[in-house]
């Protein structure tokens, strides 16, 4: 039989000596023998029981409580290492979500100065329209649709918010180059399809929610202005072919 002395255990469990005595003292692992000089050496299934005494304090489990465990004679080492194993696996689920949260929070902390602020949300409404603004869309479709286009928004950094404003600039002025042109028309209705998928970016756009909007922007005046600074009637154009978009179906007719 392999024998292992108190400091090649140590060694082999990663425990310290006056651990190993510890145990010795209160009952819950004993050596397998004492030479007459007082040295302790241990056996296989000491070795074995120190794993699960290592395992449990692992789980949080009190000396006394595994002591118990261990010493009940009903006590099953292969079902035992199985429950263990399922309780680590779900404590590394756990540890690895954890994980995973400091690493966005840390991200976020970092890239705060790259945030998008409310300013540049509503870029284009004065700061004593924006409350209005927001209240206006509450009112129409509900609190949710605002703090998911918002959520949506802020999950972007600069470069990226950047980005999605040059692309709805380029629509607009696409759908000033289309304005003498029936807003029925496919030129018209594919430069629609594109401010279709622009907002989507932002929220999941149903035909009743498109078909608000684009009344929305001709009875709301900070809307309807923001449209017409590029060409005067670029709102009512865009709701007149948004309508036609929202007739076939959220789809450029053919």
């Amino acid at each position: 039989m392999v024998k292992y002395s108190v400091k090649q255990l140590s060694k082999l469990a990663s425990v310290t000596v006056k651990t190993l005595h510890h145990y010795d003292a209160i009952g819950i692992l004993k050596p397998a023998e004492r030479a007459e000089s007082g040295y302790r050496y241990y056996g296989k299934p000491e070795l074995l029981r120190l794993q699960q005494i290592l395992f449990y304090k692992e789980l949080d489990y009190p000396l006394e409580e595994i002591k118990h465990i261990l010493d009940r004679p009903d006590f099953d080492l292969v079902e035992s290492l199985e429950q263990q194993r399922d309780a680590l696996l779900k404590r590394s689920d756990r540890l690895s979500e954890l994980l995973n949260t400091i690493d966005k929070t840390i991200q976020t902390l970092k890239s705060k100065d790259d945030m998008i602020s409310d300013e540049e949300m509503y870029a284009g409404f004065s700061k004593e329209e924006v409350p209005q603004v927001r209240q206006e869309v509450t009112d129409r479709w509900g609190k949710g649709k605002l703090e998911e286009t918002e959520q949506n928004i802020r999950q972007m950094n600069k470069s990226e918010w950047a980005d999605t404003q040059q692309e709805a600039d380029e629509i607009n002025r696409w759908l000033v180059n289309v304005m003498h042109l029936d807003p029925a028309s496919i030129e018209v209705q594919r430069v629609v399809g594109e401010h279709f998928k622009h907002l989507n970016k932002f929220y999941k756009v149903e035909e009743k929610t498109y078909r608000g909007l684009g009344k929305l922007y001709i009875e709301d005046e900070r809307f309807k202005a923001n449209f017409d600074a590029y060409k005067d009637g670029l709102a009512v154009f865009l709701n007149n072919a948004i309508q036609v978009f929202c007739d076939n179906g959220l789809k450029v007719g053919s």
